[in-house]
């Protein structure tokens, strides 16, 4: 005999140590939570280790302030929910450092370790923040909200932020968000006021409240006059006058805030989530009462697995983390015109994730030195193994043995909770003693080795773009005088006028620097007693080289010479750059 849904659910509360309590109220039988202890029992909030596929990472999650290892619920399949904007005002530093970082832990996933992310990010398209802006501006809320997320998506795209599988607005999910409400009301979770308002009953679950965070001293949501609890919490606000509303069972409203990512991720991934994703100051009350909400409504013991938090972004110096209501931030658009992608990428990677950042000259400088020496590094080795660049013979053994143990110590930093500063590190090391032996030679005895550069390239090339990092960006591209590539943020023409321009200079130095055809010898050894030099008359042209090559440097066009060959690049103005 098949046991009714709510009979089976109620078994499995008493097995967890609850229990039931019912009651009526206007008609309708209600099921609430109560500790079987008085006192406050951590029991009730232990974390469960999923069953299911054990990913080999461990990650450091928010429910239980300790790394614990993945377990996903489907073999390489990760279910992915992360808190998106309120789509008030432009998007800041602050927003942007915790997408990125999130971006890359899921590309990690993704490109190292195999697993399919699906993510779904919610668009707050309706609070207090958007009906007050508008008012502010004389728009519709709807113009206003569509007009800011459409400007977050240039920007996630200006950055490398991979879009999620979805978009989900709040205000295309309003009847599932309502039907989710009345749900946890049958379920004795919630109650309505008689001023149209509907609240979360903290009460009704007991100790269960506070999963993510201590609540000791907490308080709840400030200015409701009609809660039984101070930290009881909105499901439902009635309207007020000229503002937004929709029709409920309990009168013209609009949803809470922590409603909306409840019933969106439930409406996508059941009553199971793997992962959790936001900043680190939405753990409360944003996540917390998402938890609480969520389980009240599919009456589980532990709706998602993971929460992961990112740290905030400060101004260096400052204890204040960059936000809007302090007025100390930097717009993405704003920042993008002094530094590229890559190079706020570099400066994500050099912390943990999880870790507070400061934004200031001296990281960004850090950040733009690092991209720098990978950049040159990966121009050398392209170079050497073109027959551009000439070198002493390299001790091919042991860079075959860098690479490996490289390689081994990277997998094994990113699955220790994504530690991409010691993979940076890692990274760092190789392309060191890569550069030892790219040492260039006038003079070359023996034989090459392009095939182990070709190696460390490819794998420096890869694993940067695991982290969305693309060193062969069109906006910086390296080229060299005889094999020049498209540069596609300048056009065809100037790409090919400076190929010319650089072969030329080339050919002119190199008939420059031939020497004297006889050098004095001694007499009675034979050998040369003094260098050679150039010929007096030419060495006004090289002169007029290195002129030409420095009067370049400010415009944009950087050319280097390599014995009597030269490769250049082309950078933005404002761009650093590090041979």
């Amino acid at each position: 005999m098949r046991l009714p849904l709510a009979l089976i659910a109620n078994v499995r509360l008493l097995n967890s140590g609850l229990r039931i309590r019912h009651s009526i109220h206007n008609g309708v039988i209600k099921t609430s939570l109560l500790s079987s202890h008085n006192i406050c029992s951590r029991a009730e909030r232990k974390w469960i280790k999923p069953a299911g596929f054990d990913t080999g990472v461990k990650t450091y999650n928010s429910l239980t302030k300790q790394k614990e290892p993945l377990v996903l619920a489907q073999e390489r399949i990760a279910t992915w929910y992360s808190c998106g904007p309120t789509v008030y005002d432009h998007a800041h530093l602050g927003h942007a450092c915790s997408y990125v970082r999130f971006d890359i832990l899921q590309r990690i996933l993704s490109r190292i370790f195999e697993i399919n992310v699906i993510h779904v990010m919610v668009i707050t398209d309706i609070d207090d923040k958007i009906i007050q802006r508008s008012l502010e501006q004389n728009i519709s809320p709807t113009v206003l909200a569509r007009m800011h997320e459409e400007e977050f998506k240039r920007d996630m795209q200006a950055l490398r932020v991979l879009p999620p599988a979805v978009y989900m607005r709040v205000t295309d999910n309003i009847p599932q968000i309502v039907a989710f409400i009345k749900r946890i009301i049958g379920n004795g979770h919630a109650y309505v006021t008689s001023q149209g308002n509907v609240y979360f009953d903290t009460q009704s679950i007991g100790n269960r409240y506070g999963k993510l965070v201590n609540l000791g001293g907490i308080v709840g949501e400030l200015g409701a006059q009609d809660k039984r609890d101070p930290r009881d919490f909105a499901l439902w606000k009635a309207s007020k006058p000229h503002e937004p509303h929709w029709e409920s069972p309990w009168g013209q409203g609009r949803p809470g805030w922590h409603i909306e990512c409840s019933t969106i991720a439930s409406s996508v991934f059941g009553s199971q989530l793997d992962i959790h994703s936001g900043g680190i100051d939405l753990a409360f009350p944003h996540h917390e009462n998402e938890i609480a909400q969520s389980e009240a409504y599919h009456q589980c013991e532990q709706w998602g697995n993971y929460f992961l938090h990112s740290g905030h972004l400060h101004l260096k110096g400052s204890v204040e983390k960059m936000s809007k209501s302090l007025k100390n931030y930097v717009t993405i658009k704003d920042f993008l015109k002094s530094f590229t992608a890559n190079e706020f990428r570099l400066f994500c990677l050099l912390t943990r994730y999880r870790s507070a950042i400061d934004y200031s000259d001296a990281s960004m400088n850090e950040a733009q030195s690092t991209l720098s020496t990978i950049s040159a590094f990966c121009h050398n080795a392209q170079a050497y193994m073109q027959g551009h660049l000439q070198c002493q013979p390299t001790e091919e053994g042991i860079l075959w043995e860098r690479l490996s143990a490289t390689q081994s110590s990277v997998r094994k930093a990113l699955a220790d909770d994504f530690d991409t500063p010691k993979t940076v590190d890692a990274i760092m090391s190789l392309i060191h003693h890569g550069n030892c032996q790219l040492q260039p030679a006038t003079k070359v005895d023996g034989p090459r080795s392009p095939a182990v550069f070709g190696a460390m390239l490819s794998y420096v090339r890869e694993i940067m773009g695991v982290f969305g990092v693309d060193l062969l960006d069109r906006k910086r591209q390296r080229c060299t005088s005889s094999s020049a590539m498209e540069v596609h943020d300048s056009s065809g023409v100037l790409n090919n006028v400076v190929e010319e321009l650089v072969h030329f200079r080339s050919k002119v130095r190199k008939f420059a620097l031939s020497v004297e055809d006889q050098a004095p010898q001694d007499p009675h050894t034979g050998s040369e007693i003094q260098k050679r030099h150039p010929q007096p008359d030419r060495v006004p042209l090289l002169k007029d080289c290195d002129s030409l090559r420095n009067n370049l440097a400010p415009l944009g066009v950087h050319i280097k010479d390599r014995g009597t060959n030269s490769t250049w690049e082309i950078t933005r103005r404002g761009e650093t750059r590090k041979d």
